[in-house]
């Protein structure tokens, strides 16, 4: 899968997933991160690529043809338009759903904005969908970019050891995960749960699965709404509101 990450600051992206599983992906070519500098097709010899918006208002904005121009640098001569994001806080929150359908993509192009944002002309004429990493504001994209690459590449085979290594992670199935403990068995005198010490399987599975409902419960509520519960699962939670 390629992103192709169109930003005022490709070094901001390099730096960060150069390294770790994300870094791997790209030396064994499962993934292709290509950011494109905007400023590279700005057509001017200061490189400038805002200017002041129509009916006033404080700060700059991002000009229509600059981003175009990148656009058509990754997408021109394609067989199919790719599919192209928006990183703004107007878009709809992500969630690991959106991670799933644009894992499933060969191609997906992402837009960070900057200063007040970018020319609605060019993002009504190229932008297919606006992604929100949540429900604040901040000084650029780049950091939402990066937090939609990072969860949808784990979603793609080979750049995770296995296929359980993210089944099991917070948020798969609707419910988040389970609490985590290595050794020592005793640390500042708690102990490890005895059932994940014990050996049991089956009991092992019934303890990770009770104690992801009561997780989501307390932590995310809403949650347990949207999640695949069992009638048995329903009447536990209904214990739990008590």
């Amino acid at each position: 899968m390629r992103f192709d990450v169109l930003t005022l600051f490709p070094d901001m992206i390099n730096a960060a997933l150069g390294d770790s599983i994300i870094g791997r992906a790209q030396s064994k070519g499962i993934i292709e991160i290509n950011c494109v500098d905007i400023r590279d097709f700005a057509g001017n010899k200061h490189n400038r690529v805002d200017d002041a918006p129509y009916g006033g208002g404080r700060g700059m904005v991002i000009q229509s043809e600059p981003v175009f121009r990148a656009y058509e640098s990754v997408a021109r001569g394609l067989d199919e338009k790719p599919f192209t994001v928006y990183l703004s806080p107007q878009g709809r929150v992500f969630r690991e759903s959106t991670a799933k359908r644009l894992s499933k993509k060969e191609r997906v192009i992402l837009i960070c904005g900057h200063y007040e944002g970018i020319d609605q002309r060019v993002l009504d004429e190229i932008v297919d969908e606006e992604i929100s990493i949540g429900d604040f504001v901040m000084t650029g994209g780049e950091i939402a970019a990066m937090a939609v690459i990072d969860a949808t590449s784990r979603l793609i085979d080979g750049v995770l050891p296995d296929e359980e290594a993210y089944l099991n992670e917070s948020l798969s199935g609707g419910l988040l995960e389970h609490p985590q403990y290595t050794r020592p068995p005793v640390w500042h005198g708690v102990e490890v749960p005895e059932v994940l010490r014990g050996g049991n399987h089956k009991m092992v599975a019934e303890w990770k699965r009770e104690q992801s409902i009561i997780n989501t419960f307390n932590k995310r509520r809403g949650m347990l709404s949207r999640a695949n519960l069992t009638e048995e699962e329903k009447v536990f939670v209904a214990k739990l509101k008590k």
